[in-house]
C-alpha cells in the first residue's frame, strides 16, 4: 500500500445545501502545480468572493512553494482527532488538511481553491457536495526535464517513477484537464478562465 492510501476525511458537517464550489488542484510532480496556484491567488487577491484554502502540513514553513501552516505530527494527530480538518491524508512521509472552517467559505456561497492529491479525490468528493477537479499536467518529457533540474532524483529513477505514474484523473469526476506543457502565461490564463467560470456559475 502506497503512503498515499493512509486517507482519511473528517466529519466535518458540510451538508448537499453548500452553495459554494470547491475546486481542488492536483497533478504530478513537476507539472507546475504549485506555481499555477500562486498565480491565480495573486490574481484573485482582494476578492472576496474567492478564497484560497491554507494547508496543515507537517513540514517545514519555509519548506516547499506553498505557503502553509507547518505543524508537528503530534499536533496534527490531535488536530485530526478533534476533527479540525474537512480532509486529510498522508503522502511522502508528510500529512496534510484541510481546515474544516472552508465550509463557512462554501455556504456564503464563495468559490474555494484547495491545493490536493489525485488519491484523495474520492475524500474530497465525499466532504464537498459541489467539487471541481483542477488536473494540472504536462507531457511526460516536459515532466522528466524539470523532475531532473531539480537534482533531487537521478533520471534513471524519475523515468521510473514517470513510467508508473498516470497523468489524467481517474474515477468519475467533474475534471479540467489544464496542460501546461508550455509557457506558464498560457497555463495561467487557462486556470484563471476555469476559475472565472466557476464563480460565473
Amino acid at each position: 500500500m502506497s503512503p498515499e492510501a493512509n486517507i482519511k476525511p473528517a466529519n466535518n458537517g458540510l451538508s448537499d445545501t453548500a452553495a459554494g464550489t470547491l475546486a481542488v488542484v492536483v497533478g504530478p510532480s513537476g507539472a507546475g502545480k504549485d506555481t499555477l496556484m500562486n498565480l491565480a491567488a495573486r490574481h484573485f487577491a482582494g476578492r472576496p468572493d474567492v478564497h484560497f484554502v491554507r494547508r496543515v502540513i507537517t513540514r517545514d514553513g519555509d519548506a516547499g512553494n506553498e505557503d502553509h501552516r507547518s505543524v508537528s505530527e503530534a499536533d496534527f494527530d490531535a488536530m485530526e482527532q478533534a476533527g479540525v480538518f474537512a480532509v486529510s491524508w498522508e503522502a511522502h512521509g508528510l500529512k496534510y488538511g484541510i481546515p474544516a472552517e472552508v465550509a463557512d467559505e462554501l455556504a456564503r456561497g464563495n468559490l474555494v481553491i484547495a491545493n490536493g492529491s489525485r488519491s484523495a479525490l474520492h475524500h474530497f468528493q465525499a466532504a464537498f457536495p459541489r467539487l471541481k477537479v483542477i488536473n494540472i499536467t504536462a507531457t511526460r518529457e516536459v515532466l522528466a526535464e524539470r523532475l531532473m533540474a531539480r537534482g533531487r532524483e537521478s533520471r534513471e529513477d524519475v523515468l521510473k517513477r514517470l513510467e508508473r505514474s498516470a497523468l489524467t484523473v481517474q474515477g468519475s469526476y467533474d475534471v479540467a484537464d489544464i496542460d501546461n506543457s508550455g509557457t506558464l502565461e498560457e497555463a495561467e490564463g487557462v486556470i484563471i478562465s476555469v476559475l472565472e467560470a466557476l464563480i460565473a456559475r
